[in-house]
């Protein structure tokens, strides 16, 4: 397949948007990081992006859309929590998990009575989702478990000759998925920890939220125990990222966890042994309280270290008692295949 390659233009805009209503693929940047969107409703075109990314397909994808009240089309449960949820951190990094209505196809909410909705902050994206005149399904524009993609060029390595076309923005401002929150019961849950912290989305409700079990364990470093009688096949995820392999560099990941200077001292002495015998190392150590920063830059970082073709890399943990903090340990443990030195 020949991959067009469109700019931002108007003219471009509208090239991506017939694509997308003919049902084929688009790679588009948002806010967090780039999407590969088809059209919502047309189950053969996001079956492709199941193809494209080799996702399986029970990962539901995210709906994106160009007006809050397109929110109706997908649900009718608009309570006064998911309203007041919407109208202040939309259009933003939020995504919310409602109840769907008969109609909505199964291929998009990986087969659940569910589904995930979204406005995207980014003109780009608002723009080609007007443009094409249907709500956008779209996952991260990688291959499936490799770091999401932050840059267009991210987008290339991955989708070149896979999808119709790639869509070249600025870079995305924040740098990882958006918070999913599960909408569907008496407590919103955090599905998936990002930008928006659960004291932002208390504040605007008035209410506490709480972290999904899985998030917990994975806090503590622990992973679904088959011998607990919870394995991958039987679980059945509300939001991508709780389920399979995830954001993971070509080279192997260790996340040295600890006091600050004992984190620096063992990853130079830990860098020194490997290099020692002939292995090629990559640090990736953030500032202690650099959260921001840390979302921002933690995949671009992961990608331009394979770019170098290290065969290790040594990263810092950061503390998990900040939301955007947990959000990027979240993220950085999945990338390490949960391989962690306390220190």
């Amino acid at each position: 397949m020949k991959t067009l390659h469109l700019t931002t233009s108007r003219e471009d805009i509208a090239k991506a948007a017939k694509i997308i209503h003919d049902g084929g693929l688009v790679a588009f940047p948002t806010e967090t990081v780039y999407g590969l969107g088809a059209n919502t409703f047309d189950e053969d075109a996001v079956a492709k992006v199941y193809e494209a990314k080799g996702r399986p397909s029970d990962n539901p994808m995210i709906v994106h859309v160009a007006r809050a009240s397109d929110i109706g089309q997908f649900t009718r449960m608009l309570s006064p929590d998911i309203v007041a949820l919407i109208e202040n951190f939309w259009p933003g990094p939020l995504t919310l998990v409602v109840k769907k209505k008969p109609g909505v196809p199964d291929r998009t909410t990986g087969g659940l009575d569910t589904v995930a909705v979204r406005m995207p902050d980014s003109k780009p994206a608002l723009d080609l989702i007007n443009a094409a005149c249907c709500p956008i399904a779209a996952p991260s524009a990688n291959l499936s478990g490799s770091p999401s993609p932050t840059r267009a060029k991210d987008v290339i390595a991955d989708m070149e000759g896979r999808i119709d076309a790639i869509i070249s923005g600025d870079d995305c401002r924040v740098g990882i998925e958006s918070t999913v929150v599960d909408m569907t019961g008496d407590v919103p849950t955090i599905l998936r920890p990002g930008i928006i912290t659960a004291e932002a989305l208390e504040a605007a409700i008035g209410k506490k939220v709480k972290y999904d079990e899985s998030l917990k364990e994975e806090s503590k470093h622990v992973q679904l125990d088959p011998a607990a009688g919870v394995s991958e096949s039987d679980f059945q995820p509300k939001s991508p990222g709780m389920k399979y392999k995830h954001y993971a560099p070509k080279a192997d990941m260790i996340v040295i966890e600890g006091e600050r200077s004992r984190v620096k001292a063992e990853i130079e002495r830990l860098k020194k042994l490997n290099e020692s015998i002939g292995n090629n190392v990559g640090v990736l150590l953030f500032e202690e309280q650099a959260f921001i920063e840390a979302a921002h830059d933690f995949f671009a970082k992961l990608r331009d270290l394979d770019a170098q073709g290290v065969d290790l890399i040594l990263a810092g943990a950061l503390s998990d008692t900040d939301g955007v903090g947990f959000a990027v340990m979240n993220r950085m443990l999945k990338s390490a295949g949960y391989n962690i030195a306390r220190v």
